[in-house]
Protein backbone atom coordinates (compact mmCIF):
# COMPACT_ATOMS: atom_id res chain seq x y z
CA UNK A 1 0.00 0.00 0.00
CA UNK A 2 3.10 2.61 1.40
CA UNK A 3 4.57 1.83 -2.40
CA UNK A 4 1.39 2.22 -4.32
CA UNK A 5 0.64 5.65 -2.73
CA UNK A 6 4.59 6.39 -3.01
CA UNK A 7 4.41 5.81 -6.81
CA UNK A 8 1.00 7.65 -7.17
CA UNK A 9 2.56 10.50 -5.38
CA UNK A 10 6.04 10.59 -7.74
CA UNK A 11 4.08 10.39 -10.93
CA UNK A 12 1.50 13.53 -9.56
CA UNK A 13 4.39 15.24 -8.79
CA UNK A 14 5.77 14.30 -12.45
CA UNK A 15 2.73 15.57 -14.43
CA UNK A 16 2.41 18.85 -12.23
CA UNK A 17 6.39 19.59 -13.06
CA UNK A 18 5.70 18.83 -16.90
CA UNK A 19 2.58 21.06 -16.71
CA UNK A 20 4.63 23.88 -15.15
CA UNK A 21 7.16 23.88 -18.11
CA UNK A 22 4.29 24.19 -20.74
CA UNK A 23 2.93 26.81 -18.62
CA UNK A 24 5.83 28.86 -18.65
CA UNK A 25 7.20 28.69 -22.26
CA UNK A 26 2.83 29.27 -22.85
CA UNK A 27 3.43 32.42 -21.19
CA UNK A 28 6.71 33.30 -22.89
CA UNK A 29 4.81 32.66 -26.33
CA UNK A 30 2.52 34.90 -25.29
CA UNK A 31 5.04 37.47 -24.45
CA UNK A 32 6.93 36.92 -27.96
CA UNK A 33 10.00 35.66 -26.09
CA UNK A 34 9.38 31.83 -27.45
CA UNK A 35 12.54 29.56 -26.70
CA UNK A 36 12.73 28.49 -30.44
CA UNK A 37 12.68 32.21 -31.58
CA UNK A 38 15.79 32.68 -29.77
CA UNK A 39 17.44 29.44 -31.21
CA UNK A 40 16.05 30.89 -34.10
CA UNK A 41 17.62 34.12 -33.70
CA UNK A 42 20.98 33.15 -32.95
CA UNK A 43 21.30 30.54 -36.02
CA UNK A 44 20.41 32.89 -38.40
CA UNK A 45 22.85 35.46 -36.74
CA UNK A 46 25.60 32.79 -36.80
CA UNK A 47 25.33 31.58 -40.02
CA UNK A 48 22.96 34.34 -41.60
CA UNK A 49 21.34 31.62 -43.88
CA UNK A 50 21.16 33.46 -47.72
CA UNK A 51 20.86 32.71 -50.55
CA UNK A 52 24.94 32.20 -51.19
CA UNK A 53 26.68 29.29 -50.43
CA UNK A 54 29.23 31.10 -47.25
CA UNK A 55 28.95 32.80 -44.99
CA UNK A 56 27.52 36.34 -45.90
CA UNK A 57 29.12 38.24 -43.11
CA UNK A 58 32.62 37.10 -44.23
CA UNK A 59 31.80 37.44 -47.84
CA UNK A 60 30.24 41.34 -47.41
CA UNK A 61 33.48 41.75 -45.17
CA UNK A 62 35.80 40.47 -47.98
CA UNK A 63 34.14 42.41 -50.54
CA UNK A 64 33.89 45.54 -48.60
CA UNK A 65 37.71 45.27 -47.53
CA UNK A 66 39.21 44.66 -51.33
CA UNK A 67 37.34 47.31 -52.16
CA UNK A 68 40.30 49.17 -53.11
CA UNK A 69 40.88 46.97 -56.45
CA UNK A 70 38.77 46.40 -59.60
CA UNK A 71 37.21 42.36 -58.82
CA UNK A 72 38.67 40.01 -61.58
CA UNK A 73 36.22 37.22 -60.35
CA UNK A 74 33.68 36.82 -57.43
CA UNK A 75 31.68 33.40 -57.08
CA UNK A 76 29.38 33.42 -54.69
CA UNK A 77 28.61 30.15 -54.35
CA UNK A 78 32.04 28.72 -53.99
CA UNK A 79 33.13 31.83 -51.34
CA UNK A 80 36.20 33.22 -54.24
CA UNK A 81 36.87 37.16 -54.83
CA UNK A 82 40.26 37.81 -57.06
CA UNK A 83 41.36 41.21 -57.40
CA UNK A 84 42.86 42.16 -60.57
CA UNK A 85 46.06 43.65 -60.60
CA UNK A 86 46.36 47.24 -58.32
CA UNK A 87 49.18 49.23 -57.91
CA UNK A 88 48.81 52.14 -54.88
CA UNK A 89 49.05 55.49 -57.63
CA UNK A 90 51.94 56.50 -54.45
CA UNK A 91 54.26 53.55 -55.48
CA UNK A 92 53.37 53.07 -59.28
CA UNK A 93 56.31 50.61 -59.33
CA UNK A 94 54.70 48.10 -57.42
CA UNK A 95 51.42 46.07 -57.87
CA UNK A 96 49.49 43.37 -55.68
CA UNK A 97 46.94 40.73 -56.43
CA UNK A 98 44.42 39.38 -53.54
CA UNK A 99 42.41 36.80 -53.60
CA UNK A 100 40.44 35.96 -50.58
CA UNK A 101 38.51 32.30 -50.03
CA UNK A 102 35.37 32.03 -47.64
CA UNK A 103 35.73 28.03 -46.85
CA UNK A 104 32.45 27.69 -44.45
CA UNK A 105 29.02 29.06 -43.68
CA UNK A 106 29.92 29.83 -40.09
CA UNK A 107 31.51 33.28 -38.63
CA UNK A 108 35.18 31.94 -37.78
CA UNK A 109 38.50 32.61 -38.15
CA UNK A 110 39.45 29.53 -39.46
CA UNK A 111 36.76 30.04 -42.69
CA UNK A 112 38.57 32.61 -44.20
CA UNK A 113 42.21 32.21 -46.60
CA UNK A 114 43.79 35.39 -47.82
CA UNK A 115 46.37 35.28 -50.42
CA UNK A 116 48.25 38.08 -52.08
CA UNK A 117 51.13 38.04 -54.93
CA UNK A 118 53.09 41.26 -55.43
CA UNK A 119 55.26 42.45 -58.65
CA UNK A 120 57.62 45.37 -58.71
CA UNK A 121 58.68 46.63 -62.00
CA UNK A 122 62.12 46.42 -62.63
CA UNK A 123 63.44 47.47 -65.93
CA UNK A 124 60.31 47.89 -68.34
CA UNK A 125 59.12 44.05 -66.43
CA UNK A 126 56.78 42.81 -63.89
CA UNK A 127 58.93 40.79 -61.47
CA UNK A 128 57.49 38.18 -58.37
CA UNK A 129 58.52 39.50 -55.68
CA UNK A 130 57.32 37.90 -51.87
CA UNK A 131 54.62 39.46 -49.99
CA UNK A 132 55.23 39.56 -46.28
CA UNK A 133 53.14 37.21 -44.23
CA UNK A 134 52.06 39.95 -42.17
CA UNK A 135 50.52 41.61 -44.60
CA UNK A 136 47.95 38.59 -45.37
CA UNK A 137 47.38 38.08 -42.04
CA UNK A 138 46.92 41.56 -41.33
CA UNK A 139 44.16 41.32 -44.50
CA UNK A 140 42.61 38.38 -42.95
CA UNK A 141 42.03 40.09 -39.49
CA UNK A 142 40.53 43.40 -40.99
CA UNK A 143 37.98 41.00 -42.69
CA UNK A 144 37.39 39.24 -39.96
CA UNK A 145 36.65 42.32 -37.50
CA UNK A 146 34.53 44.16 -40.40
CA UNK A 147 32.32 40.39 -40.40
CA UNK A 148 31.85 40.71 -36.92
CA UNK A 149 31.36 44.33 -36.87
CA UNK A 150 28.00 43.15 -39.49
CA UNK A 151 26.84 40.09 -37.28
CA UNK A 152 26.84 42.57 -34.10
CA UNK A 153 24.63 45.32 -36.01
CA UNK A 154 22.11 42.59 -37.44
CA UNK A 155 21.63 41.05 -34.19
CA UNK A 156 20.91 44.54 -32.60
CA UNK A 157 19.22 46.11 -35.11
Amino acid sequence: MARALTLGLAAACAVLLGGCQFIRDDVNRTLGNAPEDNVRRSDLAARQTTTIGVNAYLWRAALDTLAFAPLAQSDSNGGVIVTEWYANPSNPAERVKVTATILDSDLRADALRVSAAREVLQNGQWLAAPVTAATVQRLEEIILTRARDLRRSAILG
